[in-house]
């Protein structure tokens, strides 16, 4: 649990019905509190608007608030966690129609909890706390402000706001110039501008009016590189850190359901999925054996423990715990500027590697090729934005003997359309169906698809791709 402000009378009875998860049933107790005095929360938003915000945070099945209390990856002294918090709460805020000020949104922004005194650089009292400094800094980059001098003119002419804020007195110039600079740290100073910034996104993408339009092309942190490709050291550095972030927003989607009390946690055969997932060709057994070198933590999984694991997965429960890490990804990418024109989505057909052991029992599952052959393989068909778009595959599902092109199409582009805004299906020719096509613009969606080729088009075709392979031959 997390530390409250004081009970301001409020009841709160309906949030503690028994229709939530008792696990979320912690959110509705921060409708009590907010940055600010309790008798100033009225002037900030009702305690019912808030009731409605935290209800349906907490009824949305991907996300878990606050970060720290859903995964190990984070604990209360974690930016990403905050930043993540930020953006679970202004997602969801600026959707109601009392809320309709960035200003307010920062009054109520819960920080209780955040221990923010692991990243204070002053020893010592203070007359101002961190939190409320984040507050105001917020304030500061929501209006992009490049001096302290126009934020304290901002509030002395709003004495409204520094109640709700908590300030008894306006900080003069220089002790926010010291605040900045000296008092946060760098890490900080990043965490305000991205808890700003997603503020911004969130309540324009709203319809909400803001003081400046937001920046939707996220920065880049740490040393820059160039505009020059990346050698290969540099690649592998960069997917370290690429992968160390992804999985703080994934990891929460997924569960083994092991219990507390197991000394590997689940989370180390995640990490372990992932190793093997960026390395090809690497089988468990193998990769679980090298894991344990690379990986930091005390224990890891054996290769036959975690083909277990994965296998008492149903294809199900697998698609569904992915559909909730594509969701939380999504959540966050949208405050790109990539992202915000998505509309375009391709749906495909992958096979796998030739099987080569028995399929026996499994022959309606190990189908056979592409190609008119006599190999078998997996199939597996999935739904990817592409275009403009951040190329993120939304689903996969396997395909099985018996299934008809539409019937594949129907269930990709119901789960796609959950997930995204729709504009246009883009398909293989082998989609080319009058049901698939018939059924696409029912949605009122439009769509590109190659006609099928004859067997006469294919063979001169490959006709034609030999005469000129021998044409090049020196």
């Amino acid at each position: 649990m997390f530390p409250l402000e004081p009970d301001c009378g409020i009841n709160l009875s309906p949030l503690a019905s028994t229709d939530l998860p008792q696990s979320r049933c912690l959110l509705s107790r921060w409708t009590r509190t907010s940055a600010c005095p309790s008798q100033y929360l009225v002037v900030a938003s009702t305690s019912e608007s808030r009731r409605t915000i935290f209800r349906r945070i907490a009824q949305r099945s991907y996300v878990e608030w606050p970060a720290y209390d859903s995964t190990p990856l984070y604990d209360r002294t974690s930016l990403a966690g905050l930043e993540s918090d930020v953006r679970t709460i202004s997602e969801t805020w600026f959707s109601h129609e009392s809320h309709k000020s960035v200003e307010k949104f920062v009054c109520s922004l819960p920080l209780a909890y955040f221990k923010f005194e692991t990243h204070d650089r002053y020893a010592g009292s203070t007359s101002y706390e961190m939190d409320t400094l984040f507050r105001v800094f917020m304030l500061k980059e929501l209006h992009g402000w490049d001096h302290e001098t126009v934020l304290v003119e901002f509030l002395e002419c709003h004495p409204e706001l520094r109640e709700q804020l908590g300030l008894e007195s306006v900080p003069n110039q220089s002790t926010l110039w010291r605040s900045w600079h000296e008092r946060f740290p760098g890490e900080l100073r990043e965490t305000v501008e991205t808890a700003a910034r997603t503020a911004l996104i969130n309540a324009q993408n709203a319809g909400v009016s803001v003081p400046r339009d937001p920046d939707r092309t996220p920065p880049h942190r740490g040393d820059s590189t160039g505009d020059s490709d990346p050698d290969e050291q540099t690649v592998l550095e960069q997917a370290g850190t690429i992968t160390d972030h992804v999985s703080c927003v994934v990891f929460p989607a997924f569960s083994m359901d092991r219990g507390e009390s197991c000394e590997i946690h689940e989370n180390a055969y995640w990490d372990l999925q992932t190793y093997l997932g960026l390395r090809e060709n690497l089988a468990a057994n193998e990769g679980a054996r090298s894991f344990i070198y690379e990986s930091t933590r005390s224990r890891t999984p054996l290769g036959h423990a975690h083909r277990d694991q994965i296998r008492d997965f149903s294809i199900a429960e697998i698609r569904e715990m992915y559909r909730q890490a594509v969701k939380r990804l999504l959540d966050e990418v949208a405050e790109t500027e990539k992202f915000f024109r998505v509309g375009i989505v391709a749906i495909d057909i992958t096979e796998a590697e030739p099987f080569t052991g028995d399929r026996t029992g499994h022959e309606d599952k190990i189908i056979g090729t592409k190609e008119k052959t006599d190999e078998y393989a997996y199939q597996w068909a999935t739904v990817q934005l592409v275009g403009n778009a951040v190329p993120i595959v939304l689903d996969a599902r396997p395909v099985r003997r018996g299934e008809s092109r539409l019937e594949i199409v129907e269930d990709l582009l119901d789960s796609a359309e959950d997930l995204v805004h729709v504009d246009s299906v883009l398909m293989d020719r082998e989609f080319d169906s009058q049901h698939v096509l018939e059924m696409i613009s029912q949605r009122g969606l439009t769509y590109v698809v190659p006609k099928r080729m004859h067997t006469s088009e294919r063979a001169q075709a490959k006709r034609l791709l030999k005469s000129e392979s021998i044409r090049e031959r020196p």
